[in-house]
């Protein structure tokens, strides 16, 4: 042991034996690299096939005179732009952290998904004023036109709704994009089957329906989705972890004296990060039950990124509360994964 060593333990702390934190969170961060990357590769072909097709359906809902052509135009115009939002939302993600943005450009991922549902919500908005109008006053259709553009942007909403694939449940920014392209993908089914009805019923007020019902169904999904990002935006504690669990956990698997002070939120969809007190028993050494402590919040909260404070006495941080309330708020602060305050 060397005398800095010695001097460091002699004072109570020592450098913090973090090795499997450190392996476990290179091999997270290089899935979440290669996910991220593959991702965006989708974004981008989606935004392509995406922009083709919108201009096909402007040009036919134009032709055509069909409100359910030339929403889902519109419709896909939003989502053109969304799906280019969602790349740059995952291409500037992987940029490195630097002085002024110490965690990076992760958080964009979660303002595209973000935006898009807001998009989304326009959008909805715009379609039913359109498809009122057009219920009190229906125009003429050309059906053979529209019924061939709408079948087409079928075909290729499917090929583009394949391209972008499954997505983890946490990831909001292809969640949105997701989000967007099934929309696009009832807006064409809605306007194939107004297409049908018009043709063979002679129902002109068939195509203003199906874009009102098209709207309708993705409120829903536009909603959840505003809700979801606003919630890791405004550093919510993540969907099934509580922070009392959280305590009583680590401090029982730890075998520490006391945990308190716990602070659990979200950097992007899946990056879980922490921050909590600890009170050590005295035979524990402190790198000892700091690589407890991090194994325990890896293991059983998925938590790869922690800053964990051990007080010496009674804990000088004046906001901190007493941990048998039970009580947590929001707290905003860094993360540095294997890192210990003292």
């Amino acid at each position: 042991m060397t005398p800095s060593d010695k001097r460091r333990r002699a004072s109570g702390f020592t450098k913090p034996h973090v090795r499997p934190a450190e392996m476990s969170s290179a091999a997270h961060d290089h899935s979440t690299h290669h996910h991220a990357q593959a991702g965006e590769s989708r974004l981008l072909i989606a935004a392509a096939l995406t922009v083709a097709t919108l201009l096909a359906e402007a040009i036919g809902g134009w032709m055509s005179g069909s409100l359910a052509l030339l929403s889902d135009a519109a419709h896909m115009l939003i989502d053109a732009f969304a799906l280019l939002l969602a790349w740059a939302g995952a291409h500037f993600a992987r940029r490195p952290a630097d002085d002024r943005r110490s965690f990076g450009y992760a958080r964009l991922e979660v303002l595209a998904g973000y935006s898009n549902s807001l998009l989304q919500l326009i959008l909805v908005v715009w379609i039913a004023v359109e498809a009122f109008s057009r219920l009190l006053q229906p125009e003429p259709i050309r059906t053979g036109l529209m019924l061939a553009v709408a079948l087409a942007g079928l075909a290729v909403n499917v090929i583009v709704l394949a391209v972008l694939g499954h997505h983890h449940e946490e990831d909001v920014n292809l969640a949105g994009a997701r989000l967007h392209v099934l929309g696009d993908l009832l807006g064409s089914f809605g306007a194939v089957a107004a297409a049908l009805t018009v043709r063979y019923a002679g129902w002109l007020q068939a195509d203003p329906l199906v874009s009102l019902l098209v709207s309708v169904l993705i409120l829903g999904s536009a909603w959840r989705l505003l809700r979801r990002s606003a919630h890791i935006l405004l550093e919510g504690t993540p969907d099934g972890i509580d922070s009392a669990l959280v305590a009583d956990t680590v401090r029982r698997e730890s075998g520490v004296h006391d945990v308190h002070h716990v602070h659990v939120w979200q950097l992007a969809g899946g990056r879980r990060m922490a921050t909590l007190h600890a009170r050590l028993h005295n035979e524990i050494a402190p790198s000892d039950a700091m690589a407890a402590m991090q194994r325990v919040l890896r293991e059983h909260f998925h938590i790869f990124h922690a800053t964990i404070q051990v007080d010496a006495g009674d804990c000088a941080d004046n906001g901190c509360q007493d941990p048998d309330e039970k009580h947590f708020s929001a707290h905003h602060g860094g993360a540095h994964h294997g890192h210990q305050h003292g």
